[in-house]
């Protein structure tokens, strides 16, 4: 069976510069909130992934597949890994345009196991952005930054204001990202 890819982005953009208060490359980000599963430093079990700003406007993430991370025996949970590009991929569109958002879609495809004790590189990038439509993509490599590709991963975010997170969440947006200003 033959498969047409579909058009990424699905409708015309624009590829907008990185934001001025972008972090420059080689910028290592911490946590945008301690808490979170994807990449705080307080969450048992959680990735702990940890990235940083690359060349062209790209965030460098990874993150070490423990045993708390499998789903069949000796291998990551492929629900678990779409939570890896989700914190990637909101990391890079956050990152880059300064602006809160939210994931409105995630297509994950998994082209090769991964295995407990490896580790995933995930390099994310913006690629453009249609009003408040932001669509980015990634790749997954398995325990180098040009190992072999494990995962791609493609996601529209949506742009919201931070009452978004006052009104649906608990937590003032400014104590979970600190470095953008509402």
């Amino acid at each position: 069976m033959s498969r047409v890819p579909v058009r990424w982005p699905p409708v015309e953009v624009v590829m907008p510069p990185p934001h001025p208060d972008a972090p420059e490359p080689g910028t290592r980000l911490g946590p945008h909130y301690h808490q979170c599963f994807g990449c705080g430093d307080e969450v048992e079990g959680g990735l702990r992934l940890h990235a940083e700003v690359g060349k062209d406007s790209t965030i460098l993430a990874e993150f070490t597949v423990t045993e708390a991370h499998q789903g069949a025996p000796g291998l990551a949970h492929g629900g678990l890994l779409a939570v890896a590009f989700d914190e990637a991929l909101g990391n890079t569109v956050g990152q880059m345009l300064r602006e809160p958002a939210v994931t409105g879609r995630l297509e994950t495809d998994f082209l090769r196991p991964v295995p407990v004790g490896s580790t995933l590189h995930i390099v994310g990038k913006l690629d453009g952005v249609a009003g408040r439509k932001v669509y980015a993509s990634a790749d997954g490599r398995l325990n180098d930054p040009d190992g072999p590709l494990a995962l791609r991963a493609r996601a529209l975010f949506v742009l919201v204001d931070f009452s978004h997170f006052t009104t649906h969440g608990t937590a003032d947006p400014r104590d979970v990202h600190p470095d953008i200003n509402p």
